[in-house]
C-alpha cells in the first residue's frame, strides 16, 4: 500500500464524489458485511445512491451464523425507511473460498495478511458483481468498523476498480461518529450484534480473551 494512500482523508474524498453527483442517483453495490455495520452506513448514503446490497461473506462459520447475520440484515431493509428503496443481492455461500485463501495463515493475529486476504476475496467478488450488473460504483460498508483497516480497504478497491471497470466509492464510514451511530441504530431496530468478525479465527480470538471454550465440533457445525 502506498504512502499516497495512507494519507487520503477517505471521508472526505467519498463527500466530494457524492457533491460531484448531486442531482443524479448513481447506481452503488455496497457489500455488506452484516446488519449493524450496514445501518449507518445506508443511512448516510441511501439519500445519494440507488442502492443493492451484495451479501458475499464466506467467511462466517458456522452457516448458522451466516444465516442469522443474513436474516437480520433483511429484516433491517424491511423495516428501516430510506428515501430511495434498498435492495438486496445474496452471493453464494461457501466457506472453502475462505479457508483457500487463509491457508497457511490461520496462526496470525487478527487484523493481519489473512484479514487482508479476506477483503480481497470479497471486495473482487464485488467488482465482479458489480461490472456484471452494469453498477457505477462499488464498496463496503466494512470500514465502519473500528477493527478494519480501512486504508487497506479502500486500496484494495481502488486496484480491483481499474481491474474491473467499476468506480470505486472511497469511504471510512466510522468517521463523524458513524461506527457509534451504527451501534444507535442496532439498538433502535433490536439488531443482531456478533461479537466475532465471522471467522473461526476471530471467534476463536474472541473465546480466548473472554475466557470461553468451544470444541472445534462445536466451531465447524
Amino acid at each position: 500500500m502506498s504512502q499516497n494512500m495512507q494519507k487520503i482523508n477517505f471521508y472526505l474524498e467519498c463527500e466530494k464524489e457524492i457533491k460531484r453527483n448531486a442531482g443524479r442517483l448513481p447506481r452503488l453495490l455496497l457489500h455488506s458485511c452484516c446488519a449493524p455495520c450496514s445501518s449507518s452506513v445506508l443511512e448516510y448514503l441511501s439519500d445519494h445512491f440507488d442502492i443493492t446490497l451484495f451479501y458475499y461473506n464466506p467467511n462466517i462459520t458456522p452457516e448458522e451464523e451466516y444465516r442469522k447475520r443474513v436474516a437480520e440484515l433483511r429484516r433491517l431493509v424491511s423495516e428501516a425507511q430510506y428515501p430511495n428503496s434498498v435492495k438486496i443481492i445474496e452471493g453464494r455461500y461457501d466457506s472453502s473460498e475462505f479457508f483457500d485463501i487463509a491457508g497457511g495463515l490461520e496462526d496470525l493475529p487478527e487484523g493481519g495478511e489473512r484479514c487482508f486476504r479476506c477483503y480481497r476475496l470479497r471486495l473482487e467478488e464485488s467488482a465482479k458483481a458489480a461490472a456484471a450488473g452494469g453498477f457505477e460504483y462499488f464498496t463496503t460498508t466494512l470500514s465502519v468498523s473500528p477493527y478494519k483497516n480501512a486504508a487497506k480497504l479502500n486500496a484494495i478497491g481502488t486496484e480491483l476498480a481499474k481491474q474491473y471497470g467499476v468506480k470505486y466509492l472511497l469511504s471510512d464510514f466510522k468517521k463523524k461518529d458513524g461506527y457509534r451511530r451504527s451501534i444507535e441504530l442496532s439498538a433502535r431496530y433490536g439488531l443482531y450484534r456478533q461479537n466475532y468478525c465471522g471467522c473461526i479465527f476471530s471467534k476463536r480470538s474472541r473465546e480466548r480473551l473472554s475466557g470461553q471454550s468451544a470444541s472445534e465440533t462445536e466451531l465447524l457445525r
